[in-house]
């Protein structure tokens, strides 16, 4: 599927292609609660690194945020790079090295029309923020850390790929 998407403040504009478009996936971890902050999680897509098109590149700036232990000390540097406008501060993709065939678009930065999931995923509930309900449908699965089905396998097994 091919997604166009923006920073609030229309600064950075961007596009790409998505092979896993489906926004199921909700993460609970206190990295994607604190920099996206969509209510308690962050949603992410599957999109191919070599398809995104940026404009308004000057204006992004990127975080790599430290992995802390239970005492609040840091113990590593994620390698993850979250991508957001220094502007508004939208969020806007997340990219590892690890995996540099993909990118990973914020749901919420998408302007396309996205299909609605039959099922969500709720991922590192461990580190949910107390005030935060899970609102859980009847077939959503809940994780407290990740799950073994991976983003392709999520949507290979629902036949939703596009």
């Amino acid at each position: 599927m091919h997604l166009k998407g923006s920073c609030h403040c229309r600064k950075i504009r961007f596009e790409l292609e998505a092979p896993h478009p489906v926004p199921f996936n909700r993460c609970y971890c206190s990295i994607c609660r604190k920099t996206a902050g969509a209510g308690g999680f962050a949603i992410n897509l599957g999109g191919l690194a070599d398809s995104l098109r940026v404009e308004g590149r000057e204006h992004i700036s990127i975080y790599q945020a430290a992995v802390l232990n239970d005492a609040g000390e840091e113990t590593a540097v994620s390698p993850l790079r979250r991508h957001f406008c220094r502007h508004c501060g939208s969020p806007l993709w997340a990219w590892d090295d690890r995996w540099p065939e993909l990118v990973h678009p914020h749901a919420s930065a998408i302007d396309t029309p996205l299909p609605k999931p039959p099922e969500l995923v709720h991922l590192m509930l461990a580190s949910k923020a107390d005030w935060v309900s899970v609102e859980r449908g009847p077939n959503d699965r809940t994780y407290d850390h990740y799950p073994e089905e991976s983003l392709a396998d999520w949507h290979r097994r629902l036949d939703l790929e596009s």
